[in-house]
């Protein structure tokens, strides 16, 4: 609690298919965007705090495979990196030990009650590199000319004002940073999950073609979800 306190800065964040999400909330996440769409799609409600067990369940690493994600992004030492909707810290806590302490972790959320368990993690773990910081609705919350890598799981389809989030985000980007998505894929059958939670490649590159980033890759060694890789686009 001591470091949440000193560091959180208040701003105006399976089986063989993939299993369905824990409750969706309006009223501790900030705004509540049941019914509302984007570009055309609809707006997934924000995971609520009170499903955080589901962030860390059993089979998410054969799944989702963290360090493999990481290996591919070369998330390394001296790095700072920013963990955008950083729930209860699953990524959070591998990119801190891999930037060590001479780098640097921004874990944002919307939730206060998310950045509390997300805290007690972390003195848990005996990480003293992570900044926790309060997002909002509107604004990343991150400082500008920050981050080397600003990572998004499963979390870009939930943001209830993408425009503004990734003006924010591109903000914060050094010139050769990178913002890395991880969405379900909306075009592969196999995938099971709610429409509203999954996304394809071009619906992608069109959302963030038009906000003022370049792509650059699609991993796509995941079972269920692609790892979007974009730059800055400073042309």
């Amino acid at each position: 609690m001591r470091r949440l306190l000193t560091t959180l800065f208040v701003a105006a964040a399976c089986s063989s298919s993939p299993p369905a999400p824990p409750p969706a909330t309006g009223g501790p996440a900030g705004g509540d965007t049941v019914g509302a769409t984007y570009d055309g799609r609809p707006i997934a409600p924000t995971m609520s705090y009170l499903g955080a067990d589901w962030l860390d369940r059993p089979d998410r690493d054969a799944r989702e495979q963290p360090d493999k994600v990481l290996d591919a992004l070369g998330v390394g030492s001296g790095m700072v990196v920013a963990d955008v909707g950083a729930g209860t810290g699953y990524f959070t806590v591998r990119m801190a030990r891999r930037v060590g302490a001479t780098g640097q972790v921004i874990a944002t959320d919307l939730q206060p009650e998310m950045l509390r368990l997300l805290d007690a993690r972390l003195q848990k773990e005996k990480l003293t590199n992570v900044r926790l910081v309060r997002a909002g609705d509107h604004d990343a919350a991150l400082p500008a000319d920050c981050c080397d890598l600003v990572l998004l799981v499963d979390v870009y389809h939930e943001l209830a004002d993408p425009a503004a989030i990734l003006a924010g985000i591109r903000h914060a980007l050094r010139p050769r940073g990178r913002l890395v998505l991880i969405e379900y894929r909306k075009d592969d059958p196999k995938v099971q999950i709610k429409p509203e939670h999954e996304m394809t490649l071009p619906q992608i590159q069109k959302e963030l073609g038009e906000r003022g980033f370049h792509f650059v890759d699609s991993l796509q060694f995941l079972p269920d979800q692609r790892v979007v890789e974009f730059t800055r686009d400073d042309s």
